[in-house]
């Protein structure tokens, strides 16, 4: 159980207030303090932690409260913060954002107030000098619930600027924590599904947030950060136990998925959890594939598996032993020339699909298992297309599964994300994969044999019989 870790969130008016940048630096600079941080982001986001888990060198871990339920927040910050002597929880969005339709819930604000923790507000100060006490007044008073218990400046244009922003804020009784300066904004490339990943861009995510974390050094006071998340509230009711959700960890976390940049992979890097009946589950890492909550492979471990990480740019085999394969979401229409030029990989998986043992597909797994991505052959197990497209789809899913599969019963409800710019087609298989209720209904994904490929991304934690069945149907196909 874990119920005095020292915590904090970073939260913000708006999205692109800077919070990614204040949040990162801030756990990069405990870190370098000598501080044992755990990162933690709201959401279903998978960029963000890649850059949690370079600055502080622990696997970042995703809060949602639509995801996995408000009752999970509490046991899965427990499980990701256990041992360690701060949490910082980078928010999303704007602080009072939550899921379309259903008031505060998945909000950083209602994240903020499960856990009790104080929130620091980081404001993009540039174009303005006394409205921003009026911002910062509005968002202290709008839930009494929500503990404001500082404020960063960000973008601030000079001395006089950073003045008259503290003289107004004086106002307001929120103490100001930080200032950034307007010229030292960092580098973060972005495309069209948000962030580069830590994983494709190697020694420049290393001095990104190297960057940051000297940024936050220079214009906060940390002691103040840390006194301030010293005074986090203990759990309401009963408290946080994490074994109830996801058994303890191995000795040191799981490596990263995307590979990290070799002078900081030592941290990430640990022995590898045997499994006491040599069943492995291969799971598809690298730069192409690096979007998986660390849960999944805890949880799959945690029934039995040996989890192997391994490349489908890189790798022509899948690794030995493999009993069961899990492709999660990513980028391979990024990469898509270089994994269909890797044929020797692509007819190893088409092979263990046919011989029906458990595949997982989510997102780009999903894409890597159809005949083609944007004209260029992938492994054909699936008889469907898929394509770039110029539109988004992004939201929370509520949705059942159609078909028994080796994730779930047909009848299972279960919350997902869907996130993408591309298409397949058909969406659906004879036997699709889930039926969608909101925000539309409608049927999607496949569900032949042993493979379950879809677009949703789920949360096992939030149905953790989903690798418990994985791992078994494993053992007996």
């Amino acid at each position: 159980m874990v119920t005095s870790v020292p915590r904090l969130v970073i939260a913000a008016p708006s999205s692109g207030s800077g919070k990614t940048t204040v949040a990162t630096g801030l756990m990069a600079a405990l870190t370098a303090r000598g501080l044992a941080v755990s990162p933690h982001k709201v959401g279903p986001d998978y960029i963000d932690p890649g850059y949690h888990a370079l600055a502080t060198g622990r696997v970042g871990r995703n809060l949602d409260a639509y995801l996995c339920g408000p009752e999970l927040v509490g046991p899965l910050f427990a499980h990701g913060a256990r041992g360690c002597d701060i949490a910082v929880v980078e928010g999303v969005m704007g602080l009072y954002d939550g899921a379309a339709g259903e008031g505060e819930l998945a909000s950083t604000a209602h994240v903020a107030k499960l856990l009790r923790a104080p929130v620091v507000l980081v404001v993009d100060a540039s174009s303005q000098s006394r409205s921003v006490a009026a911002l910062v007044h509005g968002f202290v008073s709008w839930d009494p619930q929500v503990r404001v218990g500082g404020v960063i400046l960000n973008k601030v244009a000079s001395d006089r600027h950073e003045a008259l922003l503290r003289e107004a804020l004086d106002s307001v009784g929120v103490p100001v924590m930080g200032v950034v300066r307007r010229g030292a904004q960092v580098e973060t490339p972005s495309r069209h599904l948000g962030l580069v990943p830590v994983a494709e861009r190697g020694s420049l995510a290393v001095a990104a947030v190297d960057a940051m974390a000297a940024q936050v050094a220079a214009g906060c006071d940390l002691s103040a950060l840390v006194a301030l998340a010293r005074s986090a509230g203990s759990p309401a009711g009963a408290a946080w136990d994490a074994a109830e959700v996801v058994p303890p960890p191995p000795p040191r976390p799981f490596p990263s998925l995307g590979a990290a940049p070799p002078d900081r992979r030592s941290a990430l890097d640990g022995p590898r959890p045997q499994s006491p009946d040599g069943l492995v589950v291969a799971v598809a890492g690298g730069a192409a594939f690096t979007f998986s909550y660390a849960e999944h492979s805890e949880l799959l471990a945690a029934a039995g598996a040996e989890v192997v990480v391994f490349d489908p740019l890189r790798d022509e085999e899948l690794p030995e032993g493999t009993a069961g394969l899990v492709i999660g979401g990513g980028f391979p229409e990024v990469y898509a020339c270089e994994l269909s030029a890797n044929e020797p990989l692509r007819k190893a998986v088409a092979e263990l699909a046919a011989s029906g043992a458990p595949v997982a597909a989510e997102c780009a797994g999903l894409l890597y298992l159809c005949r083609e991505l944007d004209g260029m052959p992938m492994c054909g197990v699936l008889d469907a297309s898929a394509r770039m497209s110029q539109r988004l789809t992004l939201g929370y899913r509520d949705a059942v599964a159609v078909s028994d599969s080796v994730l779930a019963g047909a009848g299972t409800r279960m919350r997902g994300h869907e996130f993408h710019r591309t298409v397949v087609e058909p969406g659906a298989g004879a036997a699709p994969a889930w039926g969608v209720r909101v925000p539309e209904r409608r049927v999607e994904g496949f569900v032949q044999r042993g493979v379950h490929a879809s677009y949703l991304h789920t949360h096992w934690a939030s149905e953790p019989g989903v690798a418990r069945r994985f791992v078994e149907r494993c053992r007996t196909s």
